[in-house]
């Protein structure tokens, strides 16, 4: 006579535990709750006007990433805002150093797509589903937020073989402003985009396009690169050793450091090539 009764108590207990108390009930209908559902950033973009960006450039105008990482060390922010060193230069110049740049950040960020690819179709069919993706889902909109003395930095699907970098649309964002791109994914046409001569530093070549494998998820907003955060507004330095990213909060007190490092480490080596019987050449100038 006691099984019963012991089943009807952890009958009752089971049912007990499967109703939400009425708190959480509550909690989970209030507008706070359905603000989250909806999804919340909280980190606020923070907008710079042109002559603010254009008086930070010339503060950094010259430095090397080795310079301004000796300038973020001084600081007190050691190591934050070295990139992977895999994320390096798709081409170098070694004796005029085109490759190098310095821009302040305006971000984008691509994810991998969860929808299904094309398949076989006829080639109108195609091409259409093709551009329909393109303007809809992974759109270059980015590009008008670019300006003299931006560097467009995008947190790309890493693990897609996706060219979202190509040397047309590099070239048409060189033509608005933009000194350099920085990516920690990939990018395709690279013999074209080193004859055109515009800075790119990336992981590794990615073939595809982007339809059927990214979608734009934000514009302007922070993202991770290459390890580190980068905030819109960011000062960017890229050269041979990769790429730096500056918290705008520091970044005169940055520039102020690395400029005595650079001008102490021009004049050791100009007396190092006199010796040695080198001529001078941009790097000590």
């Amino acid at each position: 006579m006691r099984a019963p009764v012991l089943g009807l108590f952890v009958l009752a207990a089971a049912t007990s535990a499967a109703q939400t108390p009425p708190a959480a009930e509550d909690a989970a209908a209030t507008p706070a709750a359905a603000e989250l559902r909806a999804g919340k950033g909280f980190i606020a973009t923070r907008v710079y006007s042109d002559a603010e960006d254009q008086k930070l450039l010339a503060a950094f105008e010259g430095l090397r990433v080795a310079d301004v990482t000796d300038g973020v060390d001084a600081v007190g922010l050691q190591n934050v805002g070295l990139m992977d060193p895999e994320v390096r230069p798709v081409w170098k110049d070694p004796k005029t150093f085109r490759h190098r740049f310095v821009g302040i950040a305006v971000t984008a960020r691509y994810v991998p797509t969860q929808r299904p690819a094309a398949g076989r179709r006829p080639v109108q069919e195609y091409d259409d589903w093709a551009g329909d993706w393109y303007d809809k889902l992974s759109p270059e909109t980015f590009d008008q937020a670019l300006r003299k003395g931006s560097a467009l930095v995008i947190d790309d699907a890493e693990r897609a073989d996706v060219g979202s970098i190509g040397s047309y649309n590099i070239l048409a964002w060189k033509l608005r402003g933009m000194v350099g791109v920085v990516t920690d994914a990939t990018a395709r046409d690279l013999d074209e985009i080193e004859t055109e001569g515009v800075p790119l530093y990336f992981r590794r070549p990615g073939r595809g396009i982007r339809p059927g494998r990214n979608e734009l998820e934000s514009v302007n907003r922070p993202i991770v690169c290459g390890g580190v955060l980068v905030m819109p507004g960011d000062v960017v330095v890229a050269d041979g050793d990769g790429v730096v990213v500056v918290p705008r909060a520091h970044a005169e007190d940055v520039a102020r450091y690395a400029h005595k490092i650079i001008e102490a480490d021009k004049a050791g080596r100009r007396d190092l090539y006199e010796k040695a019987g080198l001529p001078p050449d941009p790097s000590v100038r």
